[in-house]
């Protein structure tokens, strides 16, 4: 099936409307219907001041990558960025396209 990987970065201090800006994210993708999405912490990192970041007990608390990522339909993915421009929020972001399938037997609920 032809999908689209939708990926968002962004520190884990980030907040929008007084909540972690990943955990936003997710709530507002789930709202529009996306079947499902992942926010991943990373251990390390650095971005364009070539700064590197890692995910120490002396590191500054909020500076690490948070990684956010759903795949889902072109018109899904559309309507997600133009909902994140309307909130005026600052996320860089990747849109490929990618094929999406299922190994194994089908689960059921």
């Amino acid at each position: 099936m032809e999908s689209f990987l939708l990926k968002f970065y962004m520190r884990e201090g980030d907040h929008h409307h007084g909540r972690p800006a990943w955990e936003w994210l997710m709530e507002q993708a789930n709202m529009l219907g996306i079947s499902g999405g992942s926010a991943f912490r990373a251990i390390a990192g650095f971005g364009r001041h070539h700064t590197l970041h890692e995910d120490r007990f002396v590191e500054l608390a909020g500076t690490i990558a948070v990684a956010v990522e759903f795949v889902l339909s072109e018109s899904q993915s559309t309507q997600l960025l133009e909902l994140i421009q309307r909130e005026n929020l600052y996320l860089p972001y990747v849109r490929s396209s990618v094929f999406f399938g299922m190994t194994g037997p089908a689960i059921r609920e």
